[in-house]
């Protein structure tokens, strides 16, 4: 038996195929509603499964949709929107079930392994927080704007994709591309009319490499103000989210959007995230106003926000004598990607062949897991930027380790997204030593999915972790990107096979908190803003107004006043991170913590590793982090250690 599903998606009929599941799974509901004596066994079992089979045939869809979004996959898409939205909102406000729940809990709260009393608490909380308890009057109220909401996150995320692949610069002039990698001007360029010109978009490869390199500053003011001027519709969108939102939080009892988004995180209160944060703000002012000065007193002019990358990238070389550029020979994709299996492979027993399958492109591969010689999952990677493709990185889980009603096991399955430099036929994707930090990143995410044990799909994998923990497995294993162990592993030049000098490694390592702790200022002014943001109700201008005033205290240049964020903060608009932004910041205190403790213990023969395999990352999110955390370094994470990561004192 294939332990897989193959991966389609019949666009032509999906619509008529959703509602045929959708009416089974409501007829399913009737039936299960209609037992007489109602257990785990016979109810919430068969209630999992049931929406474990929608998810998969639903997750084709929105990932086509994200990375080769067409004309049809919109249309598609944006239809099932609002009819998965209302079934889902039925279903998660059934009082039947919601009592259903309870009555189960308490009835064989003593004969239930904790996996599947976790799947109860969770479902009997998500029933709360969906308003099952309330009268008819507020369900469809509540149902009203969960429809509104998806369909909202939709257009902004569409209006974002548009507004990227609809802006290109040109250029005609060889004079405004002195300076930039040879293999940034051989993406650009292109013969028009018998003309050589050059093509920049902002795409993010495309974009950071003129803003990284570029010397024309008017060049680099004109895509920064394209940049940061896109898709000026999403501000009436941010309005009616905020409101929809404010008045869901209301409707269910919370003061607002925070409060209700906090009940299913680490964090206990309001009062403890804001705190948090200006906590780290205090511990890093200091250094980051230094480092700016430092900056400007390089550059010997006053900085504007489109010159920062600019300088920064040609004070990083003078003072670490460092030429990013230089790396990317050594950071081939193919290399990188194998080198990082192979470091898996040593670390936790994992084994990664490919599979000879055809998928939605041709630069998209999948391979099988294996964890000391048993097949465990399979991992889908589409790592190369392209027009169809909205942008950014991610990982996106679809199918769930876990045993069905006649205990078959079912295996694993997730996809890596990401926006490398494309390769063509002449030339191979050459990444940033920041793509691969981000490759390990969301291979975190990745293995924290596919090798969970447990039993229960609704707590595996990624599946019920804490919002503002589940960043702590991808902040955990991007660390090892800078690791002269890790990094010899796969930094061979592309041509030569040549290992990377340990010269040019040190090099990598010294420079890796270069203006650290004005990226943490950065960090934080995005955290405080979203959560701020999402305290009380914000509209109109007040939106502009939050965010200038958190300025006053994080940004050391004066923002232009065209700059408008906010329309392209995709994370907390369009993804799901509103109110929750500051789980980055949270969950590497716990991410940095546990590195430490491996690094300081030799990586490879860390003990730690071993117990992190088995508890963190085969333990999915059957118990809470904070309880598998205690369990992994025997005590709560010491937030120093946050501080030592980044270099700040």
């Amino acid at each position: 038996m294939n332990k897989f599903l193959p991966f389609k998606c019949d666009l032509e009929n999906f619509i008529t195929h959703l509602k045929e599941i959708i009416k089974t799974n409501n007829e399913t509901v009737d039936v299960l509603l209609k037992q007489e004596e109602k257990t785990y066994t016979s109810f919430v079992k068969p209630m999992e499964i049931m929406e474990e089979k929608l998810e998969l045939f639903f997750t084709p869809l929105s990932h086509l949709n994200a990375v080769n979004n067409s004309e049809q996959t919109q249309k598609v898409y944006t239809e099932s929107l609002p009819i998965i939205t209302e079934y889902s909102t039925q279903l998660s406000q059934n009082l039947d079930i919601y009592n259903a729940y309870k009555e189960i809990l308490k009835k064989e709260e003593k004969k239930l392994n904790y996996e599947q009393l976790r799947v109860l608490t969770l479902n009997i909380q998500s029933f709360e927080l969906s308003g099952a308890h309330l009268d008819k009057k507020t369900k469809e109220k509540l149902q009203e704007i969960n429809i509104k909401l998806s369909e909202l996150s939709n257009n902004f995320s569409q209006n974002l994709l548009d507004a990227t692949n609809a802006y290109e610069y040109i250029i005609t002039d060889e004079a405004d591309i002195d300076g930039l990698p040879e293999s940034e001007i051989e993406n650009a360029k292109f013969e028009e009319d018998g003309v050589v010109k050059y093509k920049f978009t902002l795409q993010m490869p495309s974009y950071i490499a003129y803003m990284t390199y570029g010397k024309n500053e008017n060049i680099r003011e004109e895509l920064y103000r394209a940049y940061v001027t896109r898709a000026p519709q999403n501000t009436a969108i941010i309005d009616e989210i905020l409101l929809q939102k404010n008045q869901m939080a209301q409707l269910l009892g919370f003061e607002n959007y925070a409060q209700y988004s906090l009940a299913q995180k680490m964090a206990k209160d309001e009062n403890s995230v804001v705190s948090f944060l200006e906590k780290l703000l205090q511990n890093s002012k200091e250094q980051a106003k230094n480092e700016f000065s430092s900056l400007e007193k390089f550059a010997k002019k006053k900085l504007k926000s489109h010159d920062t990358a600019f300088y920064s990238e040609l004070l990083k070389r003078d003072q670490y004598d460092i030429d990013e550029e230089l790396y990317r020979p050594y950071f081939e994709q193919h290399s990188v990607v194998n080198g990082m299996f192979s470091f898996l492979e040593q670390l936790f027993g994992l084994e990664f062949k490919r599979c000879d399958e055809t998928l939605w492109d041709e630069k998209a591969f999948s391979y099988e897991l294996y964890l000391n010689g048993t097949l465990k999952a399979k991992l889908f990677l589409d790592l190369e930027a392209r027009e169809s493709k909205r942008g950014g990185a991610w990982m996106h889980n679809w199918q769930s380790h876990h045993k069905d009603e006649q205990g078959k096991e079912q295996f694993a399955s997730a996809f890596i997204v990401c926006n490398f430099p494309p390769s063509s036929d002449t030339s191979p994707s050459l990444l940033r030593h920041d793509d691969v930090v981000t490759l390990f990143h969301e291979m975190g995410h990745t293995i924290h999915h596919l090798l969970s044990d447990v039993n229960e799909n609704e707590v595996s994998g990624v599946n019920g972790v804490e919002w503002d923990a589940v960043e702590f497995p991808s902040q955990f294993l991007e660390n090892f990107a800078y690791e002269p162990k890790v990094l010899k592993l796969f930094a061979k030049h592309h041509e030569t096979s040549q290992v990377i000098p340990n010269e040019m490694i040190e090099k990598l390592v010294r420079s890796k908190n270069f203006l650290s702790a004005m990226g943490m200022l950065r960090q934080l002014e995005f955290s405080l803003f979203d959560f701020k943001l999402h305290s009380k109700l914000y509209q109109g201008e007040q939106v502009q107004e939050l965010l200038n005033s958190i300025r006053e205290e994080t940004a050391l240049i004066k923002t232009p006043s065209y700059n408008k964020f906010q329309n392209g903060f995709a994370h907390i608009f369009a993804g799901g991170y509103a109110a929750g932004y500051y789980s980055y910041k949270w969950a590497e205190v716990l991410s940095a913590d546990a590195f430490y403790k491996v690094v300081d213990e030799g990586i490879f023969n860390s003990d730690t590793a071993k117990k992190y395999l088995e508890i963190v990352l085969k333990g999915g999110g059957a118990k809470s982090m904070e309880i598998l955390f205690r369990e992994l370094m025997g005590r709560d994470a010491d937030t120093d250690q946050l501080l030592r990561l980044n270099g700040i004192k």
